[in-house]
């Protein structure tokens, strides 16, 4: 049993034969003691004043004294006005260590059969552009997530919706037939999406060429979008591909696979991946039918034009389009026809959206339409909500080039990783295969690293120069932190040196193993945490902590040099435990931690 749980138990009974009351749930869960503070937990009193008639100082007072009588795990307490600080008896540490030691998968829950079931949604490109540093920031958000829920006992279905139609995908498809001269990834030596992304650029070039044009032959600059015939041809070319033109069809599937080639290849460097995904061009009619059930209904409503709206002013909001006049679907549409086939291939019991702020009412909205159409978790969906990523220069701009694509960014940042290693002499006595990897590992884990340890609803910067820094809350710091310690294990076992074979029940753990084996048997509560309110920095930052705290004891303890025997297998038990938590908590956020550097 957890201590706070054991000293919330000895609290509650403390409390019942002081003053002869049942302590409310909750008011006796202790709290981690202020560093400037003596003591590992601290109870508040305050909530037990009015049973027991006395002032907090002696209430405190009261109850220290009887938790140090009855409760063999408390060696001592002090009162700081209405808090009572309690020191952990060494002894109970020493025992804490070994039940993390017993235990593979400490701090992990396994999912149980019937455990519920949530979907996590992630990614969701568009197949007119490779995915860019935005993306990178929700897969890897995403991805984490999923695992995080795994790690508290939930099944998980990690999902992606590809955008796979409408006007943005054929103004790249048209760009490609009007400038393309037949070009292919192979021929053009890219990756599929970067081709593809081009041609999006391409059109966006031209047409601002055209409205210029327009504009000056006296057009205001709506007249000029509305006569622009460049527009008219990708119009044009969508509702031939909602008619099921073929020779559209056709282009399209070309040049889509040649986007899912890149898609996947860049999925497989980030570490990310799905158990389905889904297809717009699969969900829209779907969508559609399910909107037009919902007319019958009446539940929608008709407008003059044809269109199909919803009326939410009873619910606070406006009235939102669902199908066009001449009979084409929004995006709104899509995610209820995605709904509806997710909802036939799965028993969901929750579903989560990842997809950035700026959809903040699009979420709003679907939630509402989703419970209205008889979606049991409909109401209930959770859009995980998370703030944009800039660079130091600023925003960016698809459709002017100006994006970062998420290729570029890991092979920046693995030939950074390399670079400063080298410099660091990290590499030295590797060989060229080894070195590539560990870049790989250090560069990758960088990146995930300064994307994750942020609150995912903030707006954050990425800076590449510092995210590869071997000090500091950095993914390469905890890297290297773990990798001393398998060099420290590695060597023990060289010398013949096996902890387990030692007794060191007897072990009087310092004040910093305390220390550091108090911030071990966190890991499981920072987990439940980091679920409940989906927040991977919660974990990030949980696991820099510890690493730099035990890198504090390394630099002040010896290890493989102490001469006692117990002690000195105590010292491994709990470095190898350092190293087990640091490596389970990195595999939560999908960073990869290797064991030399």
């Amino acid at each position: 049993m957890k201590v706070e749980q054991i000293i919330s138990d000895a609290a509650a009974q403390a409390v019942k034969a002081l003053y002869g009351v049942d302590a409310a749930p909750g008011t006796t869960t202790p709290q981690k003691t202020k560093k400037e503070f003596e003591g590992n937990l601290t109870l508040v009193v305050f909530p037990f004043l009015k049973a027991s008639h006395k002032a907090p100082e002696a209430t405190a007072q009261e109850i220290g004294e009887y938790l140090k009588e009855h409760e063999p795990a408390v060696a001592s307490f002090n009162v700081i006005k209405g808090f009572l600080n309690l020191v952990i008896a060494p002894e109970f540490w020493s025992n804490v260590l070994h039940h993390i030691d017993d235990e593979a998968h400490f701090g992990i829950r396994e999912a149980a059969p019937d455990a519920p079931l949530i979907m996590v949604e992630y990614s969701s490109p568009n197949t007119n552009k490779p995915l860019h540093l935005g993306h990178v920031r929700n897969n890897l958000l995403g991805y984490s997530l999923s695992k995080i829920l795994q790690a508290n006992g939930n099944r998980v279905v990690k999902t992606n919706i590809v955008n796979d139609r409408g006007i943005h995908i054929c103004k790249s498809m048209l760009a490609w037939e009007k400038w393309g001269n037949g070009i292919t990834p192979e021929k053009a030596g890219k990756k599929g999406d970067h081709l593809i992304g081009d041609f999006y650029v391409l059109f966006d070039k031209h047409y601002k060429q055209e409205l210029k044009e327009l504009e000056a032959k006296g057009m205001t600059p709506e007249e000029a979008e509305a006569a622009s015939p460049l527009m008219q041809e990708a119009r044009e070319m969508l509702r031939k591909w909602e008619a099921g033109d073929p020779e559209v069809r056709k282009v399209w599937e070309m040049m889509n696979n040649w986007v899912y080639a890149g898609f996947d290849e860049t999925y497989r460097r980030l570490g990310v991946d799905f158990d389905k995904i889904y297809y717009e061009s699969q969900t829209y009619l779907d969508g559609k039918k399910k909107v037009l059930e919902g007319l019958e209904k009446g539940l929608m409503f008709r407008k003059e034009d044809g269109s199909v709206w919803a009326d939410l002013t009873a619910e606070g909001l406006d009235q939102k389009l669902l199908l066009r006049s001449d009979g084409t679907s929004v995006y709104m549409t899509q995610d209820i026809g995605t709904a509806q086939q997710r909802f036939n291939d799965y028993p969901i019991d929750k579903m989560i959206y990842v997809v950035g702020n700026e959809q903040n009412y699009h979420f709003q909205v679907l939630s509402i339409l989703l419970d209205r159409l008889g979606f049991k978790w409909g109401k209930d969906l959770v859009h995980f909500s998370y703030g944009m990523v800039e660079l130091p220069e600023g925003k960016m701009k698809s459709r002017e080039g100006t994006v970062v694509d998420a290729d570029d960014l890991m092979d920046e940042m693995i030939a950074t990783a390399r670079e400063t290693s080298a410099e660091l002499g990290k590499l030295d006595g590797c060989t060229a295969e080894e070195a590539e990897e560990i870049s790989r590992i250090v560069g990758l884990g960088a990146l995930k690293y300064f994307i994750l340890k942020v609150d995912p609803r903030k707006n954050m910067t990425f800076n590449p120069k510092e995210s590869i820094d071997f000090n500091g809350n950095t993914g390469p710091f905890i890297q290297y932190t773990y990798a001393r310690i398998c060099s420290v294990m590695r060597k023990a076992a060289e010398a013949g040196i096996d902890y387990h074979r030692e007794d060191t029940s007897h072990v009087v753990p310092s004040e910093k193993e305390i220390s550091l084996i108090q911030h071990l048997a966190d890991f499981p509560s920072v987990v439940a945490e980091a679920g409940r309110i989906y927040s991977p920095s919660l974990i990030a930052n949980y696991v820099y902590d510890l690493a730099k705290e035990y890198n504090q004891f390394y630099h002040d303890y010896s290890i493989l040099r102490e001469e006692n025997a117990p002690v000195r297998a105590f010292r491994l038990m709990l470095s190898a435990n350092v190293a087990k938590v640091v490596k389970s908590g990195m595999g939560l956020l999908g960073i990869e931690v290797p064991d030399r550097m």
